[in-house]
């Protein structure tokens, strides 16, 4: 194992300018290999290290949403399935935007679902990518940081975490009830 960590450190110092853009090339066709995001932003912050690794996620995963979005209004029988998807997931429930950012950092939601739902919720492309890229921030910073740790955790650990996320998911709808109330 730590022979196959030595290769791939040699692999990424000797690719230069060329390893980044294979990262988030991964994380573009991420979805088509099926691989967690968790997994590819703990990859990046163990190859590139935190700063690099959040930044270039951030990069793949805005270029993903991109990707996604155009592909998602490109064909309409996608278009139509993913919101029968999502009218079985989340069953008529109306999120903020606040709501789906923090779903994003769970890694049992899947992400293009909630990228679904964030496109439902804005108005244009540029809506869409504006909060899509401040969406894609937390769990980059998150996974990238704190994913190796994570998945070190006891069981009760990983359980706490999720159920403090779960938390500040319930105290955001919460309060966005008491605002629609005395609106």
């Amino acid at each position: 194992m730590e022979q196959m960590n030595h290769s791939i450190e040699l692999f990424i110092d000797h690719s230069g300018w060329f390893a980044p853009i294979l990262f988030v090339l991964l994380h573009i066709i991420r979805p088509i290999l099926f691989i967690p995001v968790i997994v590819v932003c703990i990859a990046g912050g163990v190859l590139f290290g935190f700063v690099e690794g959040a930044i270039l996620s951030v990069i793949g995963l805005s270029a993903m949403s991109l990707l996604s979005y155009k592909i998602v209004y490109r064909f309409p029988k996608l278009h139509d399935r993913i919101a029968k998807l999502k009218q079985r997931v989340f069953q008529d429930r109306t999120m903020t935007v606040s709501q789906v950012m923090v779903l994003r950092i769970t890694p049992f939601v899947h992400f293009h679902l909630l990228s679904f739902y964030l496109m439902e919720m804005t108005k244009n492309l540029r809506e869409y990518m504006y909060y899509s890229v401040l969406g894609v921030i937390a769990p980059a910073i998150v996974y990238t940081a704190f994913g190796k740790a994570i998945t070190g955790f006891p069981w009760y650990m990983t359980a706490s975490l999720f159920l403090i996320l779960a938390l500040i998911y319930y105290l955001i709808d919460k309060k966005n009830k008491l605002d629609i109330q005395v609106d």
